[in-house]
């Protein structure tokens, strides 16, 4: 099924820099049929969205701040989120954000069947993240293949480390969906971690994989095995005894 998806971003809590790319990722996931992005944009800040949104075919959507101190853009943005779930033209939603305030939004886009996709900085709040069914820090989709070498190394020192706490998760996901002699399918181990932790996500820890970054750690051994139903091979995981 092709997967319809809306974009809505909250041009006040976006970098314009990262557009490109997350448009790619937003790609991997479904047709982005809608894409919105919500801001004052008589306000000097957001005159950089001018070409990025004409080169992404991003419409944007004027919202006036009313009142001083409070964002208009969240109401204008959740507003039109409910309409466009009632019109029944997507089937799932991206969230592009890292304010807190779209975490009711979430919740509910979810409780109606929908996808619901977050993208936003490593500052985002914890209930935002949690309230999507994936989470992705718009920090790791930056093209390091136009950055210099002592930039690559500068980014190296800013992905997580994989603590005892990521190992655990792994372990115990591993142990969840494992056959009797301990193997689990990696792809059912993905699916796992990313509903148990919406942004779980190799590339924070500097792997473009989950295949890498397991093999990395030396609590799991990995096999490939023959598939029957195609030329790519089954990878297979389990916990070292």
């Amino acid at each position: 099924m092709d997967v319809k998806l809306a974009v809505l971003i909250d041009g006040d809590n976006i970098p314009s820099a990262y557009v490109k790319e997350m448009m790619e990722e937003i790609a991997k996931y479904g047709n982005p049929t809608i894409k919105r992005i919500y801001g004052d944009w008589t306000k000097p800040h957001l005159a950089k969205w001018k070409n990025v949104l004409l080169e992404n075919a991003v419409t944007p959507i004027q919202q006036y701040g009313y009142t001083q101190g409070k964002n208009a853009t969240d109401s204008a943005m959740i507003i039109d989120a409910m309409d466009i779930l009632y019109s029944g033209k997507v089937n799932g939603f991206c969230l592009v954000s890292s304010d807190s305030d779209f975490t009711r939004l979430a919740t509910r886009l979810r409780e109606a069947g929908m996808n619901v996709i977050g993208i936003g900085e490593k500052k985002t709040p914890d209930p935002f993240i949690v309230a999507c069914d994936r989470f992705i820090y718009i920090e790791i989709l930056k093209n390091q293949a136009k950055e210099s070498s002592k930039e690559k190394e500068t980014k190296k020192n800013e992905y997580d480390k994989i603590t005892p706490k990521v190992v655990k998760l792994i372990a115990s996901t591993i142990s969840d969906v494992a056959d009797d002699d301990g193997w689990a399918f990696l792809g059912d181990v993905g699916s796992l971690l990313q509903k148990k932790q919406p942004n779980f996500d190799s590339r924070n820890y500097g792997y473009q994989k989950l295949t890498p970054m397991i093999n990395s750690i030396d609590k799991f051994e990995i096999e490939s095995r023959e598939n029957q139903r195609g030329k790519y091979k089954l990878i297979y995981v389990r916990n070292k005894d």
